[in-house]
């Protein structure tokens, strides 16, 4: 139940905040959201699609629960974000969209990994990386997501992927504090 909220959360940030504003997540959701614009597909395609490599990789590293958990939380994502896509956007405000779309991004996320999933394929990497390395989980995430709100510079924008990584942020804040929540 907690991971389908979750879910929910990301989906609603994404489709109602972020999206139609050319703002992006980080990670797989970020590239996703890249590749959706370019090609005219599906958010929701290109989660399931490209995701599927990095979930093999946490079955064989991080066990069942997390990789059956993952695939709910990602599947849910998928279908809403689908299903969501014909709401208006709440706010073209580019202040509200970070925050709001921050805050309903990192809580949906945060509950989600406090009961077991994931839904994004850099987060197994980070923590797969981590083992063998000095990096931390959060080095090795915002390193990739460099890459990736670099890139949404030359689709969206220099002003978008700022707000991108504002937003981005903000989600990872509101994370780590829905995951310390007791």
């Amino acid at each position: 139940m907690f991971i389908f909220l979750g879910a929910t959360l990301v989906s609603l940030s994404l489709q109602l905040f972020l999206v139609k504003n050319h703002v992006i997540d980080g990670g797989i959701i970020g590239v996703s959201i890249l590749l959706a614009y370019i090609s005219k597909e599906e958010i929701g395609l290109f989660l399931l699609v490209l995701n599927t490599p990095f979930f093999l990789l946490a079955y064989r590293f991080l066990g069942r629960r997390f990789l059956m958990l993952s695939l709910f939380a990602i599947l849910i994502l998928s279908l809403e974000t689908y299903v969501f896509d014909s709401l208006p956007v709440i706010t073209t405000n580019p202040l509200l969209v970070i925050v709001l779309g921050g805050i309903s991004l990192g809580l949906g996320v945060g509950i989600t990994i406090r009961f077991g999933g994931c839904f994004d394929g850099t987060e197994v990497i980070a923590i797969l990386l981590s083992k063998h390395s000095s990096f931390s989980i959060g080095q090795i995430i915002l390193l990739l997501n460099v890459f990736i709100f670099s890139s949404s510079i030359f689709i969206f924008g220099l002003s978008e992927a700022i707000y991108s990584l504002a937003t981005f942020l903000i989600a990872y804040r509101t994370i780590d504090f829905s995951i310390q929540i007791d």
